[in-house]
């Protein structure tokens, strides 16, 4: 179900019926309605097209929407000449390319797109259509007080795609880094956006996935997830321990 906020422009409707157009999804005037009374009486998730931004509000749950969250301040002190323990696992550099497989909210995907610079490239791959189109529309328009996160932001290609099949399109070593940060086995609570994307996020993380990444990637293959998750033994990747982090990242090097 979409609608817009309570007092749209005109592109803003306009915005609105392309994306039930494009979602094939029912366009509902909002004729000064809650969002809660359109859930109850449509019994479906909402998405809101507003002028500033877009919120997802689904029947159960938190409402969602695109914020750069955790990577402004990452940003801010990478720019500051600290490290970030992302880019420490990744490795990565101006000029370098890199793979999301599990774009979420883009946090990570920002922090590489500033590292990369102009002359690098970031995709971002998000199996579920909405959140590739929250993120993709927030990524392009979202206005942060630094220049240079901007710019990083606007530099990612987001994509509605399942990561997977992706992935066997690619030719050998497309990419200099391939990346996933799947849902964790057990969940943390205070993982900022981690409970809305739970609801519409599809991160099957299988063994052809790694096999894959390995094929696609140029020099390694990356893996953020819970400190005691059973995948990094699984599929071999060496941790990289946090003492005072809940989770970990693993690598895989190619030889």
């Amino acid at each position: 179900m979409i609608t817009t906020s309570y007092r749209p422009n005109e592109n803003t409707v306009l915005t609105a019926e392309n994306a039930s157009r494009y979602f094939h999804s029912k366009f509902l005037k909002r004729n000064k309605k809650s969002v809660q009374q359109i859930i109850q009486e449509e019994n479906d998730d909402v998405l809101v097209i507003g002028n500033e931004r877009f919120e997802l509000y689904p029947i159960k749950g938190e409402k969602f929407f695109f914020h750069p969250g955790s990577s402004l301040f990452r940003a801010k002190r990478w720019l500051r000449g600290e490290e970030d323990p992302f880019l420490i696992a990744t490795e990565l550099k101006r000029g370098d390319s890199l793979l999301d497989c599990t774009l979420g909210l883009g946090s990570d995907a920002i922090v590489a797109s500033l590292a990369a610079g102009r002359e690098g490239a970031v995709i971002g791959l998000e199996k579920s259509p909405i959140l590739a189109f929250l993120v993709s529309t927030g990524l392009t328009s979202w206005e942060t007080n630094i220049t240079e996160v901007n710019e990083a932001m606007r530099r990612i290609q987001a994509k509605s795609a399942d990561h997977l099949e992706y992935l066997r399109q690619l030719p050998d070593e497309a990419f200099d880094v391939v990346y996933f940060d799947p849902m964790f086995h057990q969940p943390i609570e205070q993982s900022e956006g981690i409970a809305p994307l739970r609801l519409f996020a599809e991160y099957q993380f299988q063994p052809e996935s790694v096999s894959e990444a390995i094929r696609v990637a140029k020099r390694s293959v990356v893996l953020k997830d819970h400190w005691k998750s059973p995948r990094f033994n699984q599929f071999g990747f060496t941790v990289y321990k946090r003492k005072s982090s809940l989770f970990h990242y693993g690598v895989l090097l190619k030889k």
